[in-house]
């Protein structure tokens, strides 16, 4: 197989938490833990490309050799830096969704294979209930204040049909792992498939003048 292919399949991480208030100074190192073990596990961080929880995760991937994605409300560096006043230095790729907070939520949420919640406010309630609506496993990091001490009192109240996805954890490194391997299971297809064949056969004989339309 072509080495090009046969590198581990890397999933997509959100780590949602409160951009101000109280539960940021508390739980900083919770959040930075979370993208450390994200980042140590191989994994791709993404996060709104905001202050406060998000980019203390976003340093913790960074300082531990990761790759990190921020999706920012705005159309293009000059508004991410000038009119909402976010972050650019800890993130490897910044996508200008130009979709203001609530669009680049759902964006995001999107663009993640799951989600994990520290801390929050209403905006991590919107991304947590876009994940839960998108099917995606939402991990909950209890204890870290905000919206995700809330949440488990929500889902028992509220009774969601997807409440399977969700897990609860007081550990940082711990959810990240179960997160992991609830992605796992749900990608055990295409693990399989790459270990068998070359997952792009198609791509093996293809040269630029092959290329019918060019």
């Amino acid at each position: 197989m072509d080495k090009r292919h046969s590198k581990k399949i890397q999933y997509s991480i959100c780590v949602s938490g409160a951009a101000a208030g109280h539960t940021v100074e508390a739980s900083a190192d919770l959040a930075y833990q979370l993208g450390k073990s994200i980042a140590k596990s191989g994994h791709v961080l993404t996060t709104g490309a905001t202050v406060g929880l998000p980019y203390h995760s976003a340093v913790g991937a960074k300082d531990a050799g990761g790759t990190t994605i921020g999706f920012s409300p705005a159309s293009s560096l000059r508004e991410h830096l000038r009119k909402y006043r976010l972050p650019y230095d800890c993130f490897d790729f910044v996508n200008f969704t130009g979709m203001n907070y609530v669009g680049r939520d759902l964006y995001l949420v999107q663009s993640s294979d799951a989600l994990l919640t520290v801390g929050g406010r209403f905006g991590s309630l919107h991304e947590f209930t876009s994940a839960i609506e998108a099917g995606k496993p939402c991990g909950i990091l209890v204890g870290s204040g905000g919206a995700a001490d809330i949440i488990p009192a929500l889902m028992e109240a509220l009774e969601p049909p997807r409440g399977d996805i969700v897990i609860y954890d007081e550990d940082p490194e711990r959810l990240v792992k179960r997160i992991i391997e609830i992605v796992d299971k749900r990608y055990v297809d295409i693990h399989k498939e790459l270990k068998e064949r070359d997952e792009h056969w198609f791509l093996k004989h293809t040269r630029p003048s092959d290329d019918p339309v060019h």
